[in-house]
């Protein structure tokens, strides 16, 4: 038996000889199974209130793949919906990824239970060397999974299109290394006109400080790479329909989503795929010209945020918890259009919510032995993570981790150590 002295330094060596194994193995196959590009498939997702109905648009080759080449079949059970990547000849599961979207926000409004709605959507995947099965799966009420679309793909298809609707000059905000070894985080435009470029550049900048100094973003300021890419819009700003003002812009963003006059969206995610395929990336942040408070966060689609109104730190940071890490919103006490979001008989997927059905799933161990569950507000002061009542847009019978947090009041860098938990696990997951 070694003396503890050198036990630890070669336990050490041991494990990341392991780890090292592990990174090659992944990486060889990668290698065995896609080109270092990407494949994008578009798809019209239709429906009600309670119904699904999946339907390919098109399938497009893009020039660069930004994800991780060793981290490819994703851990975390998040999202509305997943697709899974099967290789056709072995049945391996090569590729997959969970992902929420406007539509299933949608589904949850007065307007879906008497209006039959479409929304463009799509997913990316590095581009596969051989036949492949594309498998779309949604989450019912219950929290299972229910298989609603598959599709067989076939990488040497002639109708792949391979011409690209937007090129367009990039630079680069934070430059960490490898893209497959980084976090890439495309920062793409919305209302800056060609003549407002050079804004465009500043507001980066300041708005990639807001998410750089933020704990525990700040620990991986190294593993972070930030792009930029100039697409410009004929005209400045966003549209605010309930004020009568419309935009000639590239991505086609919106307040009142869902008549909510803060909720700045996009339905037109063809566009904000075309732009950000100029770059290798992981995650989309679509900065809106504007000084009006607002902004939209969906997981694994991008998150959407006003440069210049006074609590841009916050929306920005508060905006890519959702769509980064799958955080939920913690507040209860601002008005939504949602109707029933949760169902109260399971756990809400997200990680910083929970409803004490299943509490073991959730943050209980790390819960101090004699926090009271749920917590109490007055007792705040003397147990920072607990089960405090109130989150998820219900003021009853969801609790959060505790008193306060970015994902319940503009407050910026302020992330609970729940949340704080969620990120960086998300932030391991694509840069190690």
């Amino acid at each position: 038996m070694y003396p503890l002295s050198s036990y630890a330094p070669a336990m050490k060596k041991i494990l990341l000889v392991l780890f090292s194994l592990i990174s090659l193995t992944s990486h060889a196959q990668y290698e065995k199974y896609f080109y270092n590009k990407t494949l994008r498939i578009d798809y019209m997702h239709a429906g009600t209130a309670g119904s699904d109905v999946f339907a390919l648009d098109e399938m497009i080759e893009e020039p660069f793949w930004g994800g991780s080449k060793t981290n490819l079949v994703c851990p975390f059970d998040y999202g509305n919906y997943k697709f899974t990547v099967t290789d056709q000849e072995s049945g391996e599961i090569i590729y997959s990824k969970g992902y929420s979207s406007l539509f299933a926000e949608w589904q949850t409004t007065a307007e879906a239970r008497e209006v039959r709605r479409a929304y463009p959507e799509n997913i990316v995947m590095p581009y596969p060397k051989k036949p492949v099965l594309v498998s779309f799966s949604k989450r019912l009420r219950d929290g299972s999974w229910d298989m609603q679309f598959s599709l067989k793909v076939d990488p040497k298809n002639y109708f792949i299109r391979k011409e690209r609707k937007f090129e367009f000059p990039f630079f680069m905000v934070n430059d960490a290394g490898k893209p497959e070894e980084c976090l890439d985080i495309v920062f793409v435009p919305e209302g800056y006109t060609a003549a407002e470029m050079g804004k465009f550049k500043e507001d980066c900048e300041r708005l990639a400080g807001f998410l750089l100094n933020c704990k525990p973003f700040d620990e991986y300021r190294e593993k972070i790479n930030i792009y930029g890419v100039e697409a410009a819009s004929a005209e400045s700003g966003a549209d605010i329909p309930g004020k009568d003002i419309w935009k000639k812009t590239i991505l086609n963003s919106n307040f009142y989503t869902f008549d909510i006059e803060r909720y700045l969206t996009t339905y037109d995610m063809k566009s904000v795929r075309d732009v950000a395929a100029n770059v290798p990336y992981d995650h989309i942040c679509i900065v809106a010209n504007s000084q009006v408070y607002g902004g939209g966060g969906i997981y694994n689609h991008y998150a959407l945020f006003t440069s210049d109104n006074p609590f841009a730190d916050y929306v920005f940071v508060h905006e890519f918890g959702h769509s980064f890490a799958g955080l939920g919103d913690e507040y209860y006490n601002s008005e939504v259009a949602y109707e029933d979001f949760y169902n109260l008989s399971v756990e809400p997927w997200e990680p910083n919510l929970t409803t004490l059905v299943d509490f073991d799933t959730k943050w209980k161990d790390m819960v101090l032995e004699g926090t009271p569950i749920p917590t109490p507000e007055k007792e705040k002061d003397n147990y920072a993570i607990g089960a405090y009542e109130g989150g998820g847009y219900m003021t009853k019978n969801i609790f959060r981790p505790a008193h306060d947090c970015t994902m319940k009041s503009l407050t910026y860098d302020n992330f609970c150590p729940v949340c704080t938990k969620a990120i960086k696990e998300t932030l391991d997951f694509y840069t190690r």
